[in-house]
């Protein structure tokens, strides 16, 4: 397998995975004990999204610089 597919497919499944684990904390069963460790999860899962994010940010700066009538806008993350 390529590695550009493998960090997409990395990216999703850590995606996947912090959906599943909010899912889990949302529904309250969990212990103090297990919440915290889910939460200490989920920070790490987010810091790995937002480096794939920012990484393919960057790669399309790049692609992008030397073309004129291709200009970037900021994401507007309202979602």
């Amino acid at each position: 397998m390529s590695k550009k597919k493998t960090e997409t497919a990395s990216f999703e499944e850590s995606l996947s995975a912090l959906e599943a684990l909010v899912e889990r904390m949302e529904t309250g069963e969990l212990s103090l004990e297990e919440s915290l460790s889910a939460f200490e999860r989920g920070i790490a899962l987010t810091r790995s999204c937002q480096q794939a994010l920012q990484a393919a940010e960057q790669k399309v700066e790049i692609l992008t610089a030397g073309t004129p009538h291709a200009p970037t806008e900021p994401f507007d993350d309202d979602a």
